[in-house]
C-alpha cells in the first residue's frame, strides 16, 4: 500500500495482483483510525512512500503493522508521479481517480513499489499454476517473497515439503525404525496410519467445506458490494435531486424578488400618477377660477425653505402674479424671501409670525405680507381661494401701513437732523 503522511493523509491500497482496492484521503485522522482502515482490507505487507528518506510517520505505521517499508532512491517529481498514475489508471481502465494531491502521491508510491516486485510476483503465479493452491496460499507465498524469502523456499513451506537434507535423514531414520519393528508394532503402525488417513480425509472434507463457504462468502461480499454501489447511486441521485431542488428554489426566490420589486415600482408609479392627476385637477380648477375671476386661487407652500419652495413650484407651477400661503414660516429668512420675490408673486399670506429679516425683505420690495387671521380663506381640495375684493382691500391696508411706517421713519430722521443742528448751534 502507498501512504502519504501529513495533516491530510493519502492512503492507496493495492492487492498482490496489482489491483487498486481502496483510495482515500482524510484530514486530521488518528493513527488508530488509519490502522483500522488498512486492516479492514487485509494484511499490510509493504508500506510505500514517494519521498526519500522515509518519513517518521511511515516508519511508525510500518512498525505498528509489522510491514516492510518501500522508499525510492530519490524523491519523486510531480510530473513523474502524474505520469505514473495516469499510465496505471489507463492500463486498468479505472473509474475512480485521485481527488487531490495526497491521494495521487499515495497511489504513485504504491504503483512504483508494485512494479519493483512485479516480475517476481508473475514468476510465483506461473510456478504455482499446477499446484492446486488457493488464492490465499499464493498470496502468502508472494508475501514471504516480498519479505525476503526465495521463491522455492516459500512454495516448499506452503506445501510443507522438507528440505533435501532433512528428507534424507528422515528416510534413514524410518528405514532403521522399520528394521527394528516387530509384527505387533507393525500392526499398531498400520492402525495408526488408517486413523491418520481417516483424519486426513476428514480434514480434506473440512477444507472442501471451508472452500465452499469461502466461495459463498465471496459471492455474498460481491452481492453486498453491488448493493452498496446501488445505494451509493441512489444517494448520488438524491443528492442531485436535492441540489436541483435548491437551485429551483433559488430561481423561484429570485423571480419572486423581481416580481416584488416590480409590484413596489408599480405601486409607487400608481401613487405618483394619482398625485399628478390630483395636481392636474387642482391646476384645472385654478385655471378655471383665474379665467372666471370670481375668486383668486392661493397656492400653498408647506415649508418656508429652499426645498419647500422648490417642491411647491414643481407641484403648483408658481408664476408671476400668484398669491402664496405659507403654512409655516419657520426657517425662512431674507434669502428664502428673495426666491419668492424673484418669481414676481403678488402677495404672501402667513399663518404665523414671520422672521424680522424676511419681513423687511418683502417690505423693501413692496411685496405684501398678509395675516391669515384677517382673511377668510376657503379651502378647495389642496389649494385655497380668496375673493378678489378682499385681497385688494388687504393689500391696500398693508401698503398704507408700510407707507405710514416709512413716513414716520422719515419724520424721525428729520427731527433727529434738526436736533443735531440745534445742538451744534448751542455748542458754537
Amino acid at each position: 500500500m502507498g501512504f502519504d503522511p501529513g495533516l491530510t493523509v493519502g492512503i492507496a491500497i493495492m492487492d498482490l495482483s496489482g489491483n487498486l482496492i481502496s483510495l482515500k484521503s482524510c484530514k486530521e485522522i488518528s493513527k488508530a483510525d488509519i490502522i483500522t482502515h488498512i486492516i479492514s482490507h487485509g494484511k499490510a505487507i509493504l508500506i510505500a512512500t514517494d519521498v526519500y528518506p522515509a518519513p517518521k510517520m511511515v516508519k511508525k505505521l510500518a512498525s505498528s503493522l509489522n510491514s516492510k517499508i518501500s522508499s525510492p532512491s530519490k524523491t519523486f517529481t510531480v510530473s513523474s508521479k502524474t505520469e505514473l498514475v495516469d499510465s496505471y489508471l489507463n492500463e486498468i481502465s479505472a473509474t475512480d481517480f485521485p481527488e487531490n494531491a495526497h491521494e495521487r502521491d499515495a497511489l504513485a508510491a504504491a504503483i512504483k513499489s508494485y512494479k519493483n516486485y512485479q516480475n517476481k510476483l508473475c514468476q510465483i503465479e506461473k510456478r504455482t499454476e499446477n499446484l492446486n493452491l488457493s488464492d490465499e496460499e499464493v498470496d502468502e507465498i508472494k508475501s514471504m517473497v516480498i519479505r525476503g524469502s526465495p521463491i522455492t523456499k516459500a512454495i516448499d513451506e506452503i506445501l510443507n515439503i522438507p528440505e533435501e537434507d532433512d528428507l534424507g535423514i528422515q528416510i534413514e531414520e524410518m528405514e532403521r525404525d522399520i528394521e527394528s519393528i516387530d509384527e505387533e508394532k507393525l500392526k499398531e503402525i498400520e492402525e495408526a496410519a488408517k486413523r491418520l488417513k481417516l483424519k486426513i480425509k476428514s480434514q480434506e472434507r473440512q477444507i472442501k467445506n471451508l472452500k465452499r463457504k469461502n466461495k459463498n462468502l465471496k459471492k455474498e461480499v460481491s452481492n453486498y458490494r453491488k448493493k452498496i454501489s446501488s445505494i451509493e447511486g441512489k444517494i448520488e441521485k438524491l443528492h442531485y435531486d436535492y441540489s436541483k431542488d435548491i437551485l429551483r428554489k433559488k430561481e423561484i426566490s429570485s423571480k419572486v424578488a423581481i416580481i416584488k420589486g416590480l409590484q413596489e415600482k408599480y405601486t409607487k408609479e400608481k401613487a405618483l400618477r394619482e398625485k399628478l392627476e390630483e395636481n392636474m385637477q387642482s391646476i384645472k380648477k385654478i385655471r378655471i377660477m383665474e379665467l372666471s375671476k370670481k375668486g383668486i386661487p392661493v397656492k400653498i407652500i408647506e415649508s418656508f425653505t429652499r426645498e419647500g419652495i422648490r417642491s411647491a413650484c414643481e407641484y403648483w407651477k408658481i408664476k408671476k402674479g400668484d398669491v402664496i400661503l405659507l403654512s409655516s414660516t419657520e426657517g425662512g429668512g431674507s434669502q428664502t424671501a428673495s426666491l419668492l420675490i424673484e418669481m414676481g408673486i403678488k402677495a404672501v399670506i402667513v399663518a404665523d409670525k414671520m422672521s424680522h429679516l424676511a419681513e423687511e425683505e418683502f417690505e423693501k420690495n413692496m411685496v405684501p405680507v398678509l395675516d391669515l387671521n384677517n382673511i377668510n380663506l376657503q379651502m378647495i381640495d389642496e389649494f385655497a381661494v380668496i375673493e378678489e375684493d378682499v385681497l385688494n382691500r388687504e393689500i391696500e391696508k398693508w401698503r398704507r401701513k408700510v407707507e405710514n411706517k416709512r413716513k414716520k421713519e422719515e419724520e424721525n430722521k428729520l427731527i433727529k437732523v434738526i436736533d443735531e443742528y440745534r445742538a451744534q448751534r448751542r455748542r458754537g
